[in-house]
């Protein structure tokens, strides 16, 4: 008994902090502690680590279909009703379990990121090199453990708050901390990367001053919903939000005019001027391969996964255009040409062009960068807040909107109240981001997660029992829970 419960605590300590595998490729010796950290080189190198917690693929973090499937409850996304897809189903019918494979990716990737996070900057103080670039360093390190957090306590709620980089016997119990914790160190963190990244991203897959801006904005709009329901940061967000739009071109966003760029997923393109922050992949290494687009997206006609597709009655009031053109696939073409409509599919349903790689490569890898937040998202929450925080929306926020409802050949909005000018932000955002992991969250924050999943189309899959605020967030891991009593 007392060797298996050694074996318990270690791997809780290994999981919580990240220790195994989040510097994998170091296997000289991980970058963990002062002395490792004394030179930019190795300042560089843990941050590196720290990424790899948000960006292995098929082991932690976003290059797989785990983030997706966790977004289930909304009203974008399903899943198989057969097939080996019984970790996904269980996000769309709201009975996710504390064994749930997919769920324990995310929580484990998000702390592995933190681990390293929390390693940098306990030790910063010690590297000696070029100042700009510890401080550019550092940023990043703070803007990955907010980054990290922020998916965590929207997911799971109450959970452990670690800061600490090196372990200790006090992690084998560590409590959970709530929701306001977690969000006083996300907002804190956020604060003091927005003062040391520049504002030209180092490279495409790294935050700016105005990716910082945008996630702080992002933060107070969730903050002024459930659960915390502070509705005082509905105007920090516009003013945050107004910050990056007002500075648009120093951080190098842009809302390109073609929705076609916008997804064209060539993955000999490192993204581009909508994206605010992205993983960048690269195919030619197994671990960091993008395994979102193409296969996890695709029918079993095309040799797809079926991993994700439309729900039905999202897709069917989606409005017409080129928006709808452009986000879903309703065509299937088998491998000896045979063209199949959606209707006749083996699932009977639309799926998402929008993660289709560039000319239509059958395979489940590319080195299509993983977006996380676009520009055209900043405009929205501007949108939003500015007009739930004063009841009336102003001439940007107008702008904001209707900039993107005419790429997507839509009328403009006008003569709205505040009340109904935010729904319909709140709809828009919808319609913009499917299947980008953003509607379950507007959902989960204004409280209308039961609501769509009311009177679902009869074909899709239906909630197990009745929808209560306990489905808004998903257990903690059995790794966690079985370990520590409490958790």
């Amino acid at each position: 008994m007392k060797t298996f419960k050694l074996l318990y605590i270690a791997s809780f300590a290994m999981l919580l902090l990240g220790c195994s595998d989040y510097l994998e490729e170091e296997s000289k010796g991980a970058l963990v502690g002062a002395s490792a950290l004394t030179s930019v080189e190795g300042l560089e190198a843990a941050l590196t680590g720290t990424y790899k917690g948000l960006a292995t693929t098929w082991g932690t973090g976003f290059l797989h279909s785990t983030s997706i499937a966790a977004t289930m409850g909304g009203d974008d996304v399903t899943t198989h009703k057969a097939s080996n897809k019984a970790s996904f189903r269980e996000f769309d019918q709201f009975n996710v379990s504390e064994t749930n494979q997919r769920t324990q990716a995310l929580y484990t990737g998000c702390y592995k990121a933190i681990q390293g996070a929390n390693n940098i900057i306990e030790n910063y103080d010690r590297t000696e090199g070029d100042q700009q670039i510890i401080d550019a360093i550092v940023g990043e390190a703070y803007f990955l453990r907010a980054l990290s957090y922020f998916w965590l306590v929207r997911l799971y709620g109450e959970i452990p708050l670690v800061t600490q980089a090196v372990y200790s016997e006090d992690l084998l119990t560590i409590e959970k901390s709530t929701p306001e914790e977690i969000y006083a160190l996300i907002e804190s963190d956020l604060a003091i990367a927005e003062e040391k990244v520049p504002n030209t991203k180092r490279d495409p897959g790294r935050p700016n001053k105005g990716t910082v801006k945008a996630y702080l904005a992002s933060v107070y709009l969730t903050q002024a919903g459930w659960p915390l329901k502070q509705t005082d940061k509905y105007a920090l967000a516009a003013a945050k939000a107004k910050e990056v739009i007002d500075n648009k071109a120093i951080y190098g966003f842009e809302l390109l005019s073609n929705l076609e760029d916008v997804f064209e997923n060539d993955p000999t393109k490192n993204g581009t001027n909508e994206t605010v922050f992205q993983l960048s992949t690269f195919r030619g290494n197994g671990t960091t391969t993008n395994g979102n687009y193409g296969s996890a997206a695709m029918p079993g006609e095309e040799s797809g996964w079926d991993d994700f597709f439309a729900e039905l009655d999202f897709f069917n009031n989606f409005p017409e255009g080129i928006r709808k053109e452009v986000t879903f696939r309703t065509e299937f073409i088998t491998a000896d040409g045979e063209v199949i409509p959606w209707q006749e599919s083996q699932t009977e349903h639309p799926y998402y062009e929008k993660y289709y790689i560039k000319g239509d490569e059958r395979t489940w890898s590319s080195s299509v960068p993983e977006s996380m937040m676009r520009y055209a998202h900043v405009l929205t929450i501007y949108a939003e807040a500015q007009a739930r925080a004063t009841a009336s929306p102003d001439a940007l926020a107008y702008e904001s909107i209707n900039a993107i409802r005419l790429r997507a050949g839509l009328e403009p909005l006008s003569g709205l109240s505040g009340d109904e000018f935010a729904d319909a932000v709140v709809q828009e955002r919808a319609w913009e981001f499917a299947a980008e992991r953003t509607r379950w969250f507007d959902l989960i924050r204004l409280e209308m997660v039961e609501e769509v999943n009311t009177n679902k189309n009869p074909d899709d899959l239906q909630p197990l029992g009745t929808i209560t605020k306990e489905e808004y967030t998903f257990p903690l891991p059995f790794s966690e829970t079985s370990m520590n009593e409490n958790l």
